[in-house]
């Protein structure tokens, strides 16, 4: 039977402005949650797994703080969540389409009411975002990925082939064949739960390794999912050290694809590992990634002043710069580069830093001391070095919390190291170049860096913004005009980016979906022939 399900549509984001409902209702939350200390299993068939190796989890701007303890998996666990994927494949595969959906669209309807904010709280506290990037994040993109992911599963088991007289052609979308393996990263809770559900409404069962820093709010995820109906061992989450986690899975022959995003350097060594291991699989393993960026602001001589310092200052800064898509380097044009600097490090200087508690708090903690460490080595190398100059932050403080001041660096060398390399921080590099020169920096943008996930341009003159996309054609997967090359929304902007950013299989759209099916082609002829001769083979 065909039914027509409730049209996908955005989730309106919430303000959470002084004395609105939403904003005493978070911070109920907030203090609830605060005022425990959760102890987290694994979910391995739908029985939580507690193995007694216990590590602490804290919010990044508060470390003395215990918000709980997750329990350590270990390569037993691994193999037992592999066993409940398989086990519970058969019957999970054969489920109804529209039975996979409801869950997912109930799903979807509890975290728009009874725990939005429970899980942008969780999210706040335990990945040190403000409220209203939890917001966009936690719940009206999660609740997006959601909503419109179940209507692209119906566009894409629509999508049939013509039938000649006499015959009906059918394709069924099915499954992979084994399980998928989803590895999820810190930085947006959305991402988290989207890699193995989008991949589990079509069919596949999912072993999930989420980020040891994000383990407190997939947790309210799997909290969510069970509540809506999930059947046993369809989602199985493990934690764990990865090595360990994916020597058990990249060596299983019935590793059927996995569902990433993370680091570059983890996703080659997946790679790598999975073409080596490749005579071991049933079934050639589907590799989708989404890894890192070093995305550009791109401003022209034609450009709007505020326009440019702005799409700087929350593209850069907005969550710490810890998104894949953060602006990271910027290039200014000569005309304009001593106002855009001048309104960029006042912006930067109104800029109030601290918990996430205090909504007045526009920039929080980075998430862990190894990315304050590395991120405070950036900032001190550029004060060594002569090309370079602090406009402003360059400070660091981690007693209390991983704070580090956004920062803002000017090079004279658009190929300094802060111009090129990963930072994924509160680090801005900036360069100005001839302001005649337009045509020459487009192949220094180009030319960078290796990574092409994000990219904007800023411009009045509608000539460069065409010249702009043509030259930089590749090196960017998601392109912005007029706005900062962060904040892609579900269904209107698919996420994704090609060269050293992932293998670009737009996140929030059908072609993500494509990656988690098999298509089987169906020919039924109604009356088949019974003499193998033709025409052709008659005498003249």
């Amino acid at each position: 039977m065909l039914y027509q399900i409730p049209a996908a549509k955005n989730e309106p984001v919430l303000n959470y402005g002084p004395g609105s409902n939403e904003r005493k209702a978070l911070k109920a939350a907030l203090a609830e949650l605060k005022s425990q200390e959760v102890d987290i299993p694994m979910w391995i068939n739908g029985e939580a797994v507690r193995t007694g190796d216990k590590q602490r989890i804290h919010p990044p701007h508060e470390i003395k703080r215990t918000l709980g303890y997750f329990h350590k998996g270990t390569s037993a666990n691994v193999e037992a969540a592999i066993a409940s994927c398989l086990a519970a494949k058969h019957d999970w595969e054969f489920m109804p389409m529209e039975q996979r959906a409801a869950i997912f669209l109930k799903a979807a309807d509890l975290l728009t009411t009874k725990y939005r904010y429970k899980m942008n709280a969780a999210t706040m506290l335990g990945q040190s975002k403000n409220a209203f990037q939890a917001e966009i994040d936690a719940a009206c993109e999660l609740i997006d990925f959601l909503r419109f992911n179940v209507q692209f599963m119906y566009e894409l088991y629509a999508q049939q082939p013509v039938s000649a007289p006499g015959m009906w052609n059918r394709v069924e979308y099915r499954p992979l064949e084994g399980f998928v393996f989803a590895v999820t990263p810190f930085n947006f809770t959305a991402i988290g739960a989207n890699l193995p559900t989008s991949a589990a409404m079509l069919g596949n069962t999912v072993l999930w390794k989420p980020s040891d820093t994000q383990i407190y709010s997939a947790n309210v995820m799997m909290e969510i999912l069970m509540e809506a109906g999930l059947p046993a061992g369809v989602i199985n989450v493990v934690y764990g050290d990865g090595p360990m986690v994916g020597e058990k899975v990249f060596s299983h022959p019935d590793f059927a694809g996995v569902h990433f995003t993370g680091s570059t350097n983890t996703f080659n060594f997946m790679w790598k590992t999975i073409g080596e291991n490749i005579a071991k699989y049933k079934s050639y393993p589907r590799i989708v990634g989404e890894t890192g960026g070093k995305d550009f602001v791109l401003v022209h001589p034609s450009a709007h002043v505020d326009v440019a310092a702005t799409a700087l200052s929350r593209g850069a800064f907005e969550y710490q710069g810890q998104k894949c898509s953060a602006a990271s380097r910027a290039y200014l044009p000569s005309n304009l580069s001593e106002a855009i600097k001048a309104k960029l490090v006042a912006d930067v200087k109104s800029f109030k830093v601290g918990t996430t508690e205090d909504f007045g708090n526009f920039v929080n903690a980075v998430i862990d001391e190894r990315a304050f460490d590395k991120i405070a080595g950036f900032i001190d190398q550029a004060k060594q070095d002569a090309t370079c100059k602090i406009l402003v932050g360059g400070t660091y403080d981690k007693s209390e919390g991983y704070f580090i001041q956004p920062t803002v660096i000017e090079t004279t060398d658009p190929k300094y190291l802060t111009m090129c390399e990963e930072i994924f921080g509160p680090v801005l590099t900036i360069y100005t170049y001839p302001e005649n020169e337009f045509d020459s920096i487009l192949k220094v943008v180009d030319s960078t860096s290796s990574y092409a996930l994000t990219g904007a341009i800023i411009a009045q003159d509608r000539t460069a913004v065409e010249k702009t996309l043509r030259a930089l054609r590749h090196a960017a997967g998601n392109f912005y005009i007029n706005d900062k090359p962060t904040g892609a929304v579900v269904g209107q902007q698919p996420f994704g980016g090609g060269r050293k950013s992932g293998t670009n299989d737009k996140a929030g759209s059908i072609l993500n979906l494509y990656r988690w099916v098999s298509a089987r082609t169906i020919k039924e002829t109604f009356n088949p022939p019974t003499e193998y001769t033709y025409p052709f083979l008659a005498n003249d």
